[in-house]
């Protein structure tokens, strides 16, 4: 028998830019953090959350094969790397 539950939290987003954009910035990328942006994004999906990583060609974890960025592309997360927001996101 499965019985599924909801855990009620609140998100805090890093940045949220003044067109609306959110943005996450990450340097260290934990279970917990990818499971929660996953949790936000579904219960948000018209949100737009994008994620500034500061090494997207990072391994989710010393055996995994999937980055970062691969993480996010694989979610539907418009992603970047680097130390500072792109300036298209802010048009």
């Amino acid at each position: 028998m499965q019985l599924p539950y909801i855990l009620s939290k609140v998100y805090h987003p890093d940045f949220i830019l003044p067109n609306g954009i959110i943005v996450e910035a990450k340097g260290l990328f934990r279970p917990e953090d990818r499971t929660k942006m996953k949790a936000v994004k579904a219960a948000h999906p018209n949100l737009d959350i994008r994620f500034l990583f500061m090494d997207a060609s990072k391994k989710l974890n010393k055996r995994a094969k999937m980055t970062y960025a691969g993480w996010a592309e694989a979610n539907g997360f418009p992603w970047a790397d680097g130390t500072s927001i792109p300036k298209e996101w802010l048009r």
